[in-house]
């Protein structure tokens, strides 16, 4: 018998779950990026509507007609209340404060539709709920775009029309948080979350570098193309998403070496404390008993290994939204991020404009430039997954993230006024110390906290609870870049000194976690990675 041809032994080398797990991590990060790729073409565009025009000019009104030659430019059109220094009403002394508008409408919208939509995504199938909310934004995406070739200058149609997208891009990350957590259990979940998080640096990367192809000649196409791949990838979602394993009957968890209690095609894993230890040792403080640990001293009977059948999850009630505020550590890492991914907005939506005034370079290479923060956020949010995993102590490690965070940025302010290699390596570092923390509490957390002991096997709380520590950190995303275009004014000094402080105050809100973390013997921590397995 002749010897099989390497590709084919290494796809039997996998089984079908393997295969079928790989599809859907591929395909939930391929999704989620082309969200974030839409939200990037502000951020290089603002360079483009606003334009620096030389000290004492005065900006006079041009008149033009559509270009007739697509050689030297897609077609533009000037009317009487655009200017040389930009798009109107860009184009005045205000600009910082109306681009800022645009900003805080989008995400103020996001961060109240984000509580809404982990409590209606828990209801709705996500194939159906996700690809709505791709088509959607979509179009509303491509709508802002629209303005460009039907010369509106109105303040009132950008503000709406971002409002409308902040809405409906709420929809992405619940789904795509509660289907990979569907399919990979908890061993390792800080790496395999930390590289799946990365999905949010590449369609920043890949939304700069597309809006910053078209910014100086067409930034009408910065929006409409953006708009037209999240409209695809939401037709992509529809054909071939799977929110379940059980759906085409597959393993629920990732296979471990360690002995599985069996019923069906599901597998879970409850531990507790039974009712004779609790009277053998005294009555346990409430939130150890639901820590996401095991604490090394108390290792499980047998017996309490507790096998649910495979459609129980189905039979459970979704959980309330206060219920979802109980369990321990939700309240601590929402606060947390919210400062957190304050920091992280103002860089994703104002970097590209800091480095056009600081470096003195264009809209298009300010945009290239700015993909280096996004490159160090993909390390950084991989570190960070290999570190929780490994010491076991996720507060700690968004902790010292933060901790070494603020400094740099202080360094980042003074350097990179120096030249371009300084700014690039900052960039990278930058974005590395901010992301890791970001990206680590928005997945591995928020997915360990949505399968707590607590909420005994009730699956249908990963939505929730995924929403609410997003949603709160969306509050500060929408206030991160309203402050920096109000302070921004007075000086960039000042915006990296309120990054800073934002920090700190991140760092504040992880103290008890992380006293509890340190206090506890072994690797045992206040929220923890992988379940110790028995």
């Amino acid at each position: 018998m002749a010897r099989l041809p390497l590709g084919i032994r290494f796809i039997i080398s996998f089984s079908r779950d393997q295969w079928y797990r790989a599809f859907i991590f591929m395909l939930t990060f391929l999704l989620y990026a082309s969200f974030h790729l839409s939200r990037k073409p502000i951020s290089i565009v603002k360079g483009e509507l606003h334009k620096q025009c030389a000290a004492g000019d005065e900006p006079e009104p041009r008149f033009s007609g559509p270009s007739s030659s697509t050689r030297h430019g897609p077609t533009h059109w000037i009317l009487d209340n655009e200017t040389d220094c930009g798009w109107a009403p860009f184009d005045k002394n205000n600009y910082q404060q109306l681009l800022g508008a645009l900003d805080y409408s989008f995400l103020c919208a996001y961060a109240i539709g984000m509580y809404l939509s982990g409590i209606i995504g828990e209801r709705l199938p996500i194939r159906y709920y996700l690809t709505f909310g791709m088509l959607a934004s979509g179009a509303f995406t491509a709508l802002f775009g629209l303005g460009y070739f039907y010369n509106i200058h109105s303040l009132g149609f950008y503000v709406v029309t971002q409002i409308i997208n902040g809405l409906v891009q709420t929809t992405g990350w619940p789904s795509v948080v509660t289907c990979l957590s569907n399919w990979f259990g908890k061993g390792r979940r800080g790496l395999i979350m930390g590289i799946w998080n990365s999905h949010t640096s590449v369609g920043n990367i890949l939304g700069s570098l597309i809006a910053g192809y078209w910014v100086s000649t067409c930034w009408g196409l910065s929006f409409i193309v953006p708009g037209a791949i999240v409209a695809a990838m939401g037709i992509v979602c529809f054909l071939f998403l799977i929110e379940h394993p059980k759906d085409i009957k597959c393993s629920s968890t990732v296979p471990t070496h360690s002995k599985v209690s069996e019923n069906g095609i599901n597998r879970f894993r409850l531990q507790k404390q039974t009712t004779t230890h609790s009277e053998k040792n005294g009555p346990l403080d409430p939130e150890m008993q639901c820590l996401l640990l095991s604490d090394g001293k108390s290792p499980l009977h047998p017996s309490h290994v507790v096998v649910l059948p495979g459609d129980s999850s189905s039979s459970m009630a979704a959980i309330s939204f206060t219920g979802a505020l109980r369990i321990p550590g939700v309240i601590e890492f929402s606060l947390c991020l919210l400062f957190a991914k304050l920091v992280s907005y103002t860089f994703l939506f104002w970097l590209p404009l800091y480095i056009t005034n600081v470096d003195h370079l264009d809209a298009k290479k300010a945009g290239e430039l700015s993909t280096l923060f996004d490159v160090g956020g993909i390390f950084g949010g991989i570190l960070a997954g290999v570190i929780s995993d490994r010491l076991e102590k996720r507060a700690s490690t968004c902790g010292l993230m933060l901790l070494l965070a603020a400094p740099t940025l202080y360094v980042f302010s003074s350097v990179s006024k120096m030249g371009l290699e300084a700014t690039i390596a900052m960039l990278l570092l930058s974005g590395a110390l901010v992301s890791g923390p970001y990206a680590l509490i928005t997945t591995a957390v928020s997915a360990d906290l949505g399968t707590h002991k607590c909420l005994k096997g009730n699956s249908h709380a990963l939505s929730t609870v995924t929403a609410i520590i997003d949603g709160t950190g969306s509050v500060g995303a929408a206030l991160g870049p309203l402050l920096a275009g109000l302070i921004s004014p007075s000086g960039w000094s000042n915006v990296f000194y309120m990054l800073m402080f934002a920090d700190a105050c991140a760092l504040l809100f992880l103290i008890r976690l992380i006293h509890k973390e340190l206090s506890c013997p072994g690797p045992a921590t206040g929220i923890q990675a992988p379940l110790k397995e028995h």
